[in-house]
């Protein structure tokens, strides 16, 4: 349910912000609008307030909306209404009806990250964890446990911000200027070489291929919380118990522990573990899951961590009104840009179009954000309202983009585009849009079936 209501809530307010910038540039400019509708098909309700000339509309199909205005290219209209025709309007107001939706989406994020910033973004520090050999990071020379203090100048107040930066820098293969701090507290400077990516290592974790990874905590095999009714439960584990031994071989770290429990899915695993001091003998039977299309054991028991180590490794990116305001416009122009960057190479098959997503995934996310509290997600809202803004300028017939294409061609041959034109293209623009959705949604089938 939370995953429900989060996706339709993102969806509703996103399509009312595009949509109400077109209507509202749109009555600036005098023209007028006889529909705005939140999705599409059949009307499921509607309504006209007293004195105005609007239908305001909630359609079945909630994957979007629309306004319609008052047009010759869609009817007749009465002679005493020519001048307040979409049709009859300079060029220039027409582009700025047209792209007043998109520009909407990107004020709506820039308004939610300054929120976001005023209040405080919770985030992991940028400590690194260990640098493997035979990385970039290694040859830069990165050493575990630095803070990373600044990217090509920048600073850098949390992991997600150096994450973000660096993959803009990935992007364009550039080398970056990484400024740390070492455990020791020594300022140190580093030159990180990016063009070692390959394409398709932007389609996945590319900082593991750098050799970049956050500092994890060392945790120890010490049960902290069982599920209720779960296998470790049941076999009589409790928290506090210290893992000794599985199978007669000793454990040092949680991890050793985790790995021998889904490797062993449906086997019986014979544990050693400390209680109170005293050594006892408990036997426990992973029950196999599947993850990726593969069985993995589980048993339903957490490591206990010190809440003070976590602490030390949490942050919270807060600015003062003025600052956050200016920080939400670079962060908001930042994504935009990324955003198109991706598309492009995507476009010319240099990043895999497995990176599309479909509204499938889009609900997955909405719910995972929600549930974790409102200012994740806020920066959910903020990212898909960017995203709907980049994609709607793209010059594709059927989206803002084309028009302003063609009201582009117009003002530089001084006559509209023809309307065998604006067919061939609106075809156009139904096939690629169509394909575009194929892929997402087969992206987000494979997803949910291969997790």
């Amino acid at each position: 349910m939370t995953t429900l209501w989060a996706f339709a809530v993102a969806i509703a307010l996103l399509v009312v912000i595009h949509e109400y910038g077109h209507y509202w540039v749109a009555r600036r400019c005098g023209v007028k609008v006889l529909k705005f509708s939140i999705g599409f098909g059949k009307a499921l309700y509607t309504k006209k307030f007293a004195g105005g000339e609007t239908e305001w509309v909630i359609s079945a199909i909630p994957l979007g909306g629309y306004v319609k205005m008052l047009d010759e290219r869609e009817g007749e209209v009465a002679a005493h209404e020519l001048h307040r025709a979409f049709n009859r309007k300079p060029v220039m107001q027409r582009m700025a009806i047209v792209v007043a939706g998109p520009v909407a989406n990107l004020l709506l994020a820039i308004a939610l990250y300054w929120v976001m910033l005023m209040h405080g973004v919770p985030g992991l520090k940028p400590l690194l964890g260990e640098v493997p050999a035979r990385t970039p990071a290694a040859a830069a020379q990165l050493q575990a446990q630095e803070m990373i203090l600044s990217i090509n100048g920048e600073a850098v107040p949390s992991w997600q911000d150096a994450r973000w930066m660096l993959l803009d820098m990935a992007l364009r293969g550039e080398a970056v200027r990484i400024e740390g701090r070492t455990a020791q507290g020594q300022t140190v400077q580093h030159v990180l070489e990016l063009a070692t990516l390959a394409p398709s290592d932007l389609d996945g974790d590319f900082l593991q291929k750098l050799g970049l990874q956050p500092y994890q905590p060392t945790v120890y095999p010490v049960i902290g919380k069982l599920v209720e009714g779960g296998v470790a439960q049941r076999a009589g584990l409790q928290a506090d118990d210290r893992i000794k031994s599985v199978d007669g071989h000793p454990l040092a770290l949680w991890g050793e522990f985790v790995e021998a429990v889904r490797g062993h899915p449906g086997q019986t695993l014979h544990l050693q573990i400390e209680r109170a001091g005293q050594l006892l003998a408990l036997d426990v039977t992973p029950e196999a899951a599947s993850e990726s299309g593969k069985p993995v054991g589980k048993i339903g028991a957490a490591p206990y961590i010190d809440k003070a180590v976590i602490d030390a490794m949490l942050t919270e990116v807060r600015y003062a009104p003025v600052a956050a305001f200016g920080q939400a416009v670079r962060k908001t122009w930042e994504t935009a840009a990324v955003s198109l960057k991706m598309m492009g190479k995507m476009v010319v098959g240099e990043i895999s179009l497995k990176n599309l997503s479909g509204p499938i995934t889009i609900a997955d996310y909405a719910g995972q954000s929600a549930q974790m509290g409102l200012v994740a997600y806020l920066g959910f809202l903020a990212l898909i309202s960017i995203s709907l803004g980049v994609l709607n300028l793209l010059p594709v017939p059927l989206l803002d983009g084309g028009h302003l294409l063609y009201y582009t061609v117009e003002l530089i041959k001084g006559s509209p585009v023809s309307e065998k034109a604006w067919e061939v293209g609106q075809n156009v623009g139904i096939a690629l849009l169509a394909i575009l959705m194929i892929f997402a949604m087969y992206n987000d089938i494979t997803r949910l079936i291969l997790g």
